[in-house]
């Protein structure tokens, strides 16, 4: 069972990584090549060093922070009582009842296996947070990819810069011992960078379309299965590219790479394109 703000091993390899990177980044790459004296050097050193702290410091939230609970008092809006207990697909929205936690879940909830709970509008499960992705740290994991892949970025920058620049002089200053962080840290930055990009990719993704990795499945299942029948699949949730920025980011664009604003509304109900007019659902 996943015991959520526990200090796991993959947690612990994460920022461990973080760590080790950071130093052989500005205490190895950057003081050896510019000088943490040089205007360069420390200038590269404080936006390394701004970069990483966003990175952790959502890393951390998303790590700590719930990703969203079932009310104990939350009750599905139903017409009929007798449909109450049966999953009922209405407007793309779906009244269910989860019967190993028994209590109604809202649309777009979906139960844990690792949790053992309800999450609201879950995405999935990471084990590299010891928690799970839903409507309360979403977007404070998304932006911990993003500053990571930043970050990774100009890393990688520096490192390529540091080697052509030694493989130019004629009697390299650096010792054996720093050599081999560097080619250590060189061999763990490169697969990191490419796996946090294709990450991040997937994300803006499912953003572009306000979906979550499980609507997504869903929804392939469904279209193939409109398309047998003649029927076209519309995901119910997708409002608009901006709109579905917006529904993940908040409403300030400013405050889209800040991780304290959170989406929009409690995570119970969601807005759907059914509830826009005619007009704008056409355009």
């Amino acid at each position: 069972m996943s015991r959520q703000g526990y200090i796991t091993l993959p947690i612990f390899v994460v920022l461990a990584t973080v760590a080790f990177l950071y130093y052989s980044t500005v205490f190895l790459v950057i003081d050896e090549w510019m000088g943490l004296r040089t205007a360069a050097g420390l200038g590269n050193a404080i936006v390394f060093t701004f970069l990483t702290l966003m990175a952790v410091g959502n890393y951390c939230i998303a790590v700590f922070r719930d990703p969203g609970r079932v009310p104990s008092s939350f009750m599905p809006d139903v017409e009929e009582a007798e449909n109450q207990i049966h999953e009922i697909k209405r407007k793309g929205g779906d009244l269910r009842f989860c019967q190993k936690c028994s209590h109604y879940k809202p649309p777009r909830t979906h139960h844990c296996r690792v949790c053992k709970r309800c999450v609201l509008r879950m995405d999935h499960h990471c084990v590299w947070i010891n928690n799970c992705v839903g409507h309360e740290n979403y977007k404070v994991f998304i932006i911990f990819v993003l500053y990571g892949v930043i970050a990774c970025i100009h890393s990688m920058v520096l490192f390529v810069g540091n080697f052509i620049h030694d493989a130019q002089k004629d009697q390299p200053q650096s010792s054996y011992s720093n050599k081999t962080t560097c080619i250590i840290g060189g061999a763990i930055l490169f697969p990191l960078a490419l796996a946090l990009s294709v990450l991040l990719g997937w994300h803006i993704y499912l953003i572009l379309q306000n979906k979550t990795t499980i609507e997504y499945h869903e929804g392939v299942r469904a279209m193939w299965l409109a398309e047998k029948v003649g029927n076209m699949y519309r995901h119910p949730y997708d409002l608009g590219v901006y709109e579905n920025l917006v529904s993940v980011l908040g409403p300030n664009i400013f405050c889209w790479l800040c991780p304290g604003s959170k989406f929009k509304g409690s995570g119970l109900r969601f807005r759907t394109a059914f509830d826009l007019p005619i007009s704008t659902t056409l355009t």
